[in-house]
């Protein structure tokens, strides 16, 4: 058996519970004499949100029931909430403990012992450590992979990337998001911050961060948007174009938040500014509050679509919050997990 298929088969697999979840759907349609459209797929990816760090409870009560804590009445999140009650919570679903393995893994189907993107890749400099990993992949994905996107496109999907990519470093093909099977790629590099999240900073361009200004937004810099809502309005904009070409699309929104910095978002800070809390946990709960925004924005451009019932949505973190030991501290909360990113 080639390892080609078996790669492929892995990524079928992906997606094989989603697509049963679309039976009935599908059914009806076939029972009406309908053509059958395939699904449309939003993977809607959070970069280093800790399970805690919502008003959706993920913990579970000694009898299985969600419990809620003080955090959860903190935090901000309707469109979770209603993403949460329209379709299925998994409370105990793992991803790798950094940003470039679990994206690589999305991207491939496969898990970071296989494809050996162990650490998250610095994108100027081979961060593998004096010790190991062994066959450590600083490069990324390549070209000739095999991708979900690519496995989408082939089957007549448009599929557009928008924001982080993190899949490999600079100079080696993993670094562009057009290279790894994706039609359109927003704002998508080798980096996995943001060098500002306000446009009135060119999102980096010409501070200090630079090397992590985020690209394609220029027509946002000097004005009072966020990034998160810049990138929001971009992938809205690409949804209603694909619409009117009647293609199946594959949507990965891959925000920057919540990740550092912690950039307070404007829109939302008058929400925390009495919560006694220090203000960089205030700026990330705004963070939070922006990241829910744009799920709710583009749920809303779904259903504006007409599409929204024929679309299957993934919301997931990469790999947690960044809390030390996973206790509650000034700014993100991985309890009652012990370990932290990176662990």
């Amino acid at each position: 058996m080639s390892s080609h298929f078996i790669r492929s088969l892995r990524l079928a697999v992906v997606f094989c519970l989603a697509l049963v979840l679309s039976a009935d759907r599908l059914q009806a349609a076939n029972l009406q004499n309908q053509p059958v459209k395939p699904p449309n797929i939003v993977v809607f990816l959070v970069d280093d949100m800790g399970v805690m760090d919502t008003s959706v409870p993920f913990l579970t009560d000694a009898a299985g029931k969600p419990k809620r804590y003080p955090l959860n009445d903190y935090y901000i999140t309707p469109s979770m909430e209603r993403l949460a009650k329209q379709g299925i919570r998994f409370n105990h679903f793992y991803a790798m403990s950094v940003c470039s393995p679990t994206r690589i893994s999305i991207m491939s189907g496969q898990n970071a012992a296989r494809h050996h993107a162990t650490n998250w890749i610095n994108p100027r400099k081979n961060n593998a450590g004096p010790q190991g990993p062994p066959d450590w992949n600083w490069e990324g994905l390549k070209k000739d992979d095999v991708t979900l996107p690519r496995l989408l496109a082939k089957g007549g999907y448009r599929t557009i990337h928008v924001g982080k990519g993190h899949f490999g470093a600079d100079g080696f093909p993993g670094a562009e998001p057009l290279n790894i099977g994706f039609d359109v790629n927003i704002a998508g590099s080798s980096f996995g911050a943001p060098g500002s999240y306000y446009g009135m900073k060119k999102f980096g361009l010409g501070t200090r961060r630079s090397h992590h200004a985020v690209p394609h937004l220029e027509k946002y810099h000097d004005t009072d948007i966020f990034l998160t809502e810049a990138l929001t309005l971009e992938a809205n904009v690409t949804l209603a174009e694909t619409i009117k070409t009647d293609q199946p699309f594959f949507l990965y929104m891959a925000h920057y938040a919540v990740h550092a910095p912690f950039d307070s978002d404007p829109r939302f800070a008058a929400h925390y500014q009495d919560s006694g809390k220090p203000a960089p946990a205030q700026a990330f709960a705004t963070l939070i509050e922006g990241m829910d925004k744009s799920l709710g924005d583009i749920l809303n451009q779904l259903n504006e679509l007409g599409v929204a019932e024929n679309t299957l949505i993934f919301f997931l973190g990469d790999n947690g919050s960044d809390a030390p030991l996973g206790h509650q501290h000034d700014v993100a909360c991985a309890a009652p997990l012990r370990g932290k990113k990176g662990a």
